[in-house]
């Protein structure tokens, strides 16, 4: 009996070892479709043709990586073009932006693709400042503490990514106006600069390009920034601007208290989605594990590259970029917010700005 058990084990061994090894991804020869569902020149086409060349030196095969614009419905349109038409077979990504993450958080019944099924290979995060017009007598956060007086605010709309500093200033308890209409950040700067308004934020390199000379002058006064986030989920200072409180410290420096409750993790969720994880790379659902660690593996190594680490530098903002599992990580906190939270936010929305969803 033990000699049939062991020739048996025998037959069994030398099967396994005759199969054909598990192939690594391998995409020598291919086109790679990077679907970015904005215009050619905006923000999320630079930042992906800033990350092409690179991945197509590090992907296994070192196959052509080509950007495919694909504008629409506020990124929409490409994101269920995505959704609905790519394969899992590595040849297609995505990327998306915090413009593409807030409808699918505030389910928008025209969205189709969801971020809960894919997998995701790499992200890069920004910041953002706020600042005030110096004429209001405000010096630094501290002085919101007793502030009353109304403010006027360039909004390009209640759900883009101004959902950050409305519901700040909500949460802040400041009188605020958002005066929509305005196309842009850069827009708003200048109806800041031309007295239209008398508060903004910028995201950090805008900032630092273009308010900071403000602040010399003594045009502009800087608040906060809104926050990054550190390896445990945790909102702190913005490494950019390290002397500026973060809208958590911003409120407890208001109120004696760490800010909690629906408010709060709503902002906290869409504030990662739109700066801590503003730009990421999708895999399809039902990507083989193999591809997925290879995009993974790949896109860690663009973010060691020195030549990268200098793009980074220059026109990233500065920001440690995240891979794998650390950006998975931090978008979890986006899909996990609960949903009473989520539908605080929605009826905020519609009773503050009459925004529906529907």
């Amino acid at each position: 009996m033990k000699k049939v058990i062991h020739s048996f084990i025998m037959i069994v061994m030398a099967l396994l070892l005759a199969m054909p090894a598990a192939q690594a991804a391998d995409f020598s020869g291919k086109t790679i479709e990077w679907i970015i569902p904005f215009r050619v020149g905006g923000g999320s086409d630079v930042w992906a043709r800033l990350y092409a060349p690179f991945l197509q030196k590090y992907l296994p095969g070192n196959p052509v990586v080509a950007v495919k614009n694909m504008p629409g419905g506020g990124s929409i349109i490409g994101g269920n073009h995505f959704h609905t038409r790519a394969r899992p077979d590595g040849l297609t990504v995505f990327g998306s932006s915090g413009s593409t993450s807030f409808p699918y958080l505030l389910e928008n019944p025209k969205v189709k693709y969801d971020f809960a099924k894919y997998k995701i290979v790499f992200a890069s995060p920004t910041g953002g400042v706020a600042y005030i017009n110096p004429d209001l007598g405000v010096k630094s956060v501290e002085d919101l503490k007793n502030f009353g007086r109304e403010l006027a605010y360039a909004s390009q709309g209640a759900t883009s990514l101004d959902i950050i500093p409305l519901l700040a200033f909500e949460m802040l308890g400041l009188n605020v106006k958002a005066v929509f209409g305005y196309k842009g950040r850069g827009p708003g700067r200048v109806a800041f600069e031309q007295g239209e308004v008398n508060i903004d934020y910028q995201t950090t390199t805008a900032f630092i390009k273009n308010v900071r000379p403000l602040i010399e002058q003594g045009k502009a006064v800087p608040l906060m920034s809104w926050g990054v986030l550190d390896a445990d989920g945790n909102i702190v200072r913005d490494p950019i601007e390290p002397d500026l409180p973060s809208l958590p410290e911003a409120y407890e420096i208001k109120y004696g208290e760490k800010p909690k409750g629906p408010a709060f993790n709503a902002w906290k969720a869409f504030m990662i989605a739109g700066f801590g994880v503003q730009k990421a790379m999708w895999l399809p659902e039902g990507t083989p594990d193999d591809i997925v660690q290879a995009y993974r593996e790949a896109a860690t190594k663009v973010i060691a590259d020195p030549e990268f680490q200098q793009v980074v530098e220059k026109s990233l903002g500065g920001y440690p970029q995240m891979a794998g599992e650390e950006a998975r990580k931090a978008f979890d906190q986006v899909l996990q917010v609960p949903a009473a939270d989520k539908k605080w936010l929605i009826n905020w929305l519609k009773e503050k700005y009459d925004v529906k969803l529907d």
